[in-house]
């Protein structure tokens, strides 16, 4: 009898139509053309397949269909025997078989090539069937030795199958294959029968190994694989010819086929951890990246050598050149990855190497047809960075060639020079004189505003000497223009104004006529009537002309109404005549000096309340402006003030960098010492006790059980009741419930169904349909349950995005008299978190998805909730999101509060929120929350989680 196993059939689209009766198919088979045959054919299989088979129709088909030559007919056939039931309900196999097992016998012993082929590939599906399969044996076996080579690679999986579920059918076939794999020449051939021996004989397959040593490298590739695999396999049981597998691998390294040096490279790194061999393994890799042109491929390479690396540390080092070249990839995540293993490999015997490089790369960037030269370009200055502050001997060299990039027109690489500078004056005392002195010779290069306030800061705090304030205040003048700026900006006016004024005096005659003309009545699109005059000024143009002109920078960013640039301009004038005081006893040269700075802020503060900007200054920047006026003021009057400016954000900024670096340590310390929690009822593996001489061998069973979830931990009953969801009432002639399983992008429903009723419900049918990106996997069956009887039906629903979703439906079923019933199930709404993980970005990348991302979702909120701390948790809590403002940021004592969140969900959407709040009188707190994705549906969705 066949085994319980259920087969895996082939899939055959379900029409809607209703299926014929039996006397209209049987005609068909009887008296139709071919063409009617094979759809009549394909009815009967779609029918058995949807369980019901129809037995009667069995012998008109071999009368009428298995004679035909039709070759269509003969593939449609093989489904149809594959799906057809072939025993009684005694379990014995059916009479009418006997005449399909001599059809199948001729087909295998048929002239044409072709039909032997798919024969001998049917006999694949039907290996559960003993007694079908035995009269079948000896040809089978003659097939292998057909002159074509696509019968006798087909022979060899049918004999292979047949073999591994009935042994005894063909006990001296491990012998059989060795002889064959000895004698065939084709290489298809030859990798089928290795893999048989690989499977059932693995002796013989070690033995075929050493018999071809010597003309491994020459195989082909698919053979080669099949090898790997033999060796990988043979070497988890200690074997004696482990020395010699290690050479052979040695060998395939060499190969062009990128997938058999691929996994050459893998399964040598199983073997042994000589450094040579690691060594070679990673060139390997390393030469995989730079040749093949898949970037997934590429990606993937990378993980491994990353891999490599962090098991292997120093042996690689050496290989950090090669890697370099990696660099040259079009592609900017391959670049980013090999960017970050790269910044793993540098060490102080490499690090001058690798600064000149990217160096260099830095400056092709600046070329014209250069792919991708923004974002690589802040890549590059990223990475030195990160290398000129872990290395400092490095830093003087970098420092100054990346100064050229502060004024680049890409906006986010000055912004890293900036940053980068800012911590190297910091950190390196020695080098703030070069630094400064570069600095201000490039202000008048600067075009962002951004750049502006960094490099103003870094002015403001480390231009210690009288020579360098005075340089500095130099160039300031120089890039801010003529001072007063109001005054100067009106005279432009005034002078544009007597040019104009001949041309307006002949205009003037020709005012009164236009503007009569323009006065005139118009109709409007409601049918009301409405008066339009038009006057023309020439002063509003004049003004605009004005604006226009070309300007230098600091003086352009302020008239287009970036004060707070202006007020860091302030703060950064303050510290220097603050110190300049204390440096200089030039009593004439401090007050010159403090006038010229207190001249250039009252300066913006005028021409921000004037006509000439194109927003007028905000009041916090104004109030910091005049707070810098009034400290310049009472220079000497107020000492605590001057330890402000002077002492303070500098300490504030050194304090800054150390806990940085401290959380760094931190995190990396913990990453080290990351152990992981065992349960105490845990099963205890016993490969823990082997000694390790090699890296993790990989274990293709093992992976496959851990990726269908086998050795996941089950979930424990609470767990599991938490997720039921009620679908009917308990007075609904049918109780239903559903258990909701979230398993990876899929989700699986397991209903329960009670007949409530003394009745037998038939042709009972579940009906499920979805809203949102939900997508049912597969219609249940039909079933009947008998009175007060149970059924459980599962289902499984694909999920495409992190959207909010619905799933509703029906039950539909016959009661007595046929009458049709119904009953209306309650809706499933499927919770968006458990696909929402945290994530952590920084505050570069988490502002450039905030500009870049068009969805927003705004949610006021009101809680009782009294501490914002509290309720900051409760957001993080309930939408799955991190904080990415810093802890020492949120704490004290504060009526107010402002954060930063983000998440990432499965599908890797980003979710970015900002949590603006303040505490009310009442006690509790108010305040909004804006969500920003690239997709509607995940900003709307924890919008709702908020609101709940």
């Amino acid at each position: 009898m066949a085994s319980p196993d259920s087969s895996c059939y082939t899939v055959v689209l379900e029409s809607n139509a209703e299926y014929p009766p039996t006397a209209e198919l049987r005609s068909g088979l009887e008296k139709g053309s071919d063409e009617v045959k094979l759809d009549t054919l394909r009815k009967i299989i779609i029918s058995t397949i949807n369980g019901n088979p129809q037995p009667a129709l069995m012998m008109p088909i071999i009368q009428y269909v298995l004679p035909s030559r039709n070759k269509q007919l003969k593939k449609l056939l093989h489904f149809y025997w594959e799906v057809c039931p072939k025993y009684d309900d005694n379990g014995k196999l059916k009479q009418e078989m006997i005449l399909v097992v001599n059809a199948i016998r001729n087909d295998l012993q048929h002239p044409n090539e072709y039909i032997r082929g798919a024969t001998l590939r049917f006999l694949q599906k039907i290996s559960k069937d003993a007694e079908l399969l035995e009269p079948l044996i000896p040809t089978c076996r003659s097939c292998l030795e057909h002159r074509h080579s696509y019968v006798r690679k087909n022979a060899v999986f049918a004999i292979f199958s047949i073999y591994r579920e009935f042994e005894h059918l063909i006990p001296d076939a491990p012998e059989l294959m060795h002889t064959f794999l000895v004698a065939e020449t084709d290489s298809t051939c030859k990798r089928n029968a290795f893999v048989f021996l690989a499977q059932c004989a693995m002796p013989k397959a070690v033995e075929y190994i050493l018999s071809i040593y010597d003309t491994i490298s020459s195989l082909d590739e698919s053979l080669q694989m099949s090898l790997i695999e033999v060796i990988r396999l043979d070497c988890k049981s200690d074997s004696a010819h482990k020395s010699r597998y290690i050479r052979c691998i040695f060998e395939l390294l060499e190969t062009s086929s990128h997938a058999v040096k691929y996994e050459a490279a893998t399964t040598l790194t199983t073997l042994t951890q000589n450094p040579a061999a690691i060594k070679a393994a990673a060139s390997c890799f390393i030469n995989l990246v730079i040749k093949e042109s898949d970037n997934n491929v590429k990606l993937i390479v990378l993980d491994r050598l990353e891999s490599l690396r962090s098991k292997h540390g120093h042996i690689l080092d050496s290989l950090i050149e090669d890697i370099l070249q990696i660099l040259s990839s079009a592609d900017m995540e391959v670049r980013r990855k090999a960017m970050s293993i790269i910044l793993s490999m540098t060490s102080s015997r490499n690090v001058e190497e690798v600064v000149l490089f990217l160096k260099k790369q830095l400056l092709k960037t600046q070329e014209a047809d250069f792919e991708k030269a923004p974002e690589y370009r802040q890549l590059l200055i990223q990475s030195i960075h990160v290398t000129a502050i872990k290395f400092s001997e490095v830093a003087a060299s970098v420092v100054h060639a990346l100064m050229e990039f502060l004024g680049d027109s890409n906006n986010p690489s000055a912004l890293d020079v900036v940053s980068f500078v800012r911590e190297v004056v910091e950190k390196f005392p020695h080098l703030r004189a070069t630094i400064t002195e570069r600095l201000i010779s490039t202000l008048s290069e600067i075009k962002s505003g951004k750049v502006f306030r960094g490099v103003l800061w870094i002015l403001g705090e480390y231009a210690e000497t009288t020579a360098d304030i005075q340089s500095t205040m130099r160039e300031i003048r120089k890039v801010l223009g003529e001072i007063p700026i109001l005054a100067s900006e009106q005279r432009l006016l005034d002078a544009a104004s007597n040019e104009d004024g001949a041309d307006e005096e002949g205009e003037g005659k020709d005012k009164e006529k236009e503007k009569a003309a323009a006065s005139r009545p118009r109709v409007l699109a409601d049918g009301t009537y409405a008066t339009e005059t038009a006057y023309s000024s020439t002063t509003t143009a004049r003004l605009e002309a004005v604006k226009a002109a070309s300007k230098p920078p600091l003086r352009t960013l302020l008239l287009g109404g970036d004060f707070f640039t202006g007020s860091v301009l302030a703060a950064a004038l303050t510290k220097l005549v603050l110190r300049f005081s204390e440096k200089s006893t030039d009593v004439a040269a401090v007050n010159i000096l403090r006038a010229e700075s207190m001249l250039i802020m009252t300066s913006i503060i005028r021409v921000g309340q004037s006509k000439f900007v194109t927003v007028h200054i905000d009041e916090d920047s104004n109030e910091r402006i005049m707070n810098c006026i009034q400290t310049l003021s009472e220079l000497e009057a107020q000492p605590a003030v001057q330890e402000v400016f002077l002492k303070d954000t500098q300490a504030a900024y050194s304090k800054m960098l150390g806990a940085q670096e401290k959380l760094a340590a931190d995190k990396k310390a913990s990453e080290a010492t990351k152990a992981a929690i065992v349960q105490v009822d845990d099963l205890l593996s016993f490969r823990q006790f082997t000694k390790k001489t090699a890296d993790d061998a990989i274990d293709y069973d093992e992976d496959l059980g851990r990726a269908t979830g086998a050795g996941e931990q089950q979930e424990d009953f609470m767990s599991n009741l938490s997720r039921i969801s009620q679908l009917t009432g308990f007075s609904d002639p049918i109780y239903a419930e559903a258990y909701v399983k979230m398993h990876g992008f899929d989700i699986l429903l397991d209903v329960l169904l009670v007949n409530q009723t003394a009745n037998t419900l038939q042709n009972l049918c579940l009906d499920f349909a979805t809203l949102g990106d939900l997508k049912i996997v597969e219609r249940p069956s039909v079933f009947t349950i008998a009175p007060h009887g149970f059924q459980s039906i599962k289902a499984t629903v694909k999920v495409s995005s992190t959207e909010t979703g619905v799933i509703f439906g029906s039950i539909l079923w016959e009661g007595p008299n046929l009458s049709e019933a119904c009953v209306i199930l309650n809706d499933i709404h499927i919770d968006i978190m458990d696909y929402i993980k945290p994530a952590y970005c920084n505050e570069a990348q988490f502002r450039s998805m905030w500009t870049e991302f068009e969805w927003e979702n705004r949610v006021n909120v009101s809680s009782t909730v009294s501490d914002p701390r509290e309720y900051l948790k409760h957001v993080m809590q309930i939408t799955n999101m991190s904080c990415l403002t810093p802890e020492g940021a949120t704490s004290g004592d504060c009526d107010f509060l402002s954060a930063n969140m983000y998440a990432r969900s499965l599908f890797g959407e980003d979710a970015l929120a900002n949590l603006s709040i303040e505490r009310t009188e009442a006690g509790g707190v108010t305040g909004h929350v804006r969500i920003r994705s690239k997709t509607q549906g995940i900003a709307l969705s924890l919008g709702d989680r908020i609101t709940m």
